[in-house]
């Protein structure tokens, strides 16, 4: 643990080298020459970057741009749709990263690694392509359920959260294989701080799930950083919401506003879906929606995913 935790910060402080470099690069000059213009936007990715490839997203469907990748393409002028709809965005909710069951148990309901063989299937990279990768809420998902019912211990889910982790990382150099030049790479933010881990009083589990498979996917992708590829700390930025909610307009950080339950599974039948949420289904008297972190227990609210996005592209204009 001491050797990935090493490993960890010297990653990240690479990323953070990489943006005072391309912010010392560009003094004295109004515009960066290296600045990519991306002609198309493609994800892949679990609920976290759904655009709507069934018709919803997990969030508030407020039928605005309310998913991260949306606001990344948003933010360079672009558009970012589902393959559904025609357009490049391939994540769908309760993808896990190579296990074609999804995180509600679906059989054969393709994987992240799906995703990718579907995309290169039919089409190839270009150099003017923007990736965006993102996995493991899935994963955490599927892992907490077995450890729940006990078929699974904590040590075991751990593990097969690393080697998720380490799974994602190879799906991003098979995208550099083929010939992608510009990928982005996010993994979870960390589930301690979300309602579904308060409410089970289980945020040190919830933290120990995520960070194995964070960590795994930084160890994973250390050749790769600083050349084709770009890692954004979800679980940094999530924090600074949950822990300095007042500093991004966030004055309920613990609540989801969303009351649009689910029979179904996924973290637990009855449980709120923000899959199933618009803005008639909130908190009673909730009319500004937007100072709430969580829609539901799991996923952000399209305020968070917003500010996400508009923070992924910061690192990316610095970067490239």
């Amino acid at each position: 643990m001491a050797n990935v935790n090493r490993t960890r910060r010297s990653l990240l402080a690479a990323a953070g080298a990489s943006v005072s470099a391309a912010v010392l690069s560009a003094c004295g000059s109004s515009t960066v020459e290296s600045a990519i213009t991306p002609s198309r936007f493609i994800s892949f990715g679990d609920g976290f970057s759904d655009v709507g490839q069934s018709g919803t997203r997990y969030t508030v469907n407020d039928d605005t741009v309310n998913i991260w990748a949306q606001e990344v393409a948003s933010s360079y002028g672009g558009t970012l749709t589902a393959v559904s709809a025609g357009g490049y965005g391939y994540a769908v909710a309760h993808a896990r990263v190579t296990n074609t069951t999804n995180a509600i148990g679906t059989a054969n309901a393709g994987s992240i690694t799906t995703q990718i063989d579907t995309f290169l299937a039919s089409n190839t990279p270009t150099s003017n392509d923007l990736y965006l990768v993102e996995g493991g809420y899935g994963d955490i998902v599927a892992e907490y359920a077995s450890y729940a019912a006990g078929t699974t211990t904590q040590a075991q889910a751990q593990t097969n959260l690393a080697t998720a982790g380490t799974e994602l990382a190879a799906q991003v150099k098979r995208l550099i294989t083929a010939g992608a030049k510009y990928v982005l790479v996010t993994g979870v933010y960390d589930l301690s701080v979300s309602p579904w881990a308060e409410s089970l009083s289980l945020t040190s589990l919830f933290s120990s799930l995520s960070s194995s498979f964070n960590n795994a996917l930084l160890v994973a992708l250390n050749d790769l950083t600083g050349t084709n590829v770009l890692y954004v700390d979800a679980a940094y930025y999530f924090n600074l919401f949950h822990n300095s909610g007042s500093s991004y307009g966030f004055s309920d950080v613990d609540t989801p506003v969303c009351i649009s339950t689910d029979a179904g599974s996924g973290i637990g039948a009855g449980e709120v879906n923000s899959g199933l949420c618009t803005t008639s289904t909130l908190i009673s008297g909730v009319t500004d929606y937007s100072v709430y972190l969580f829609a539901d227990k799991l996923y952000p609210t399209p305020s968070a995913h917003r500010q996400y996005g508009v923070y992924v592209y910061d690192r990316l204009r610095a970067r490239w």
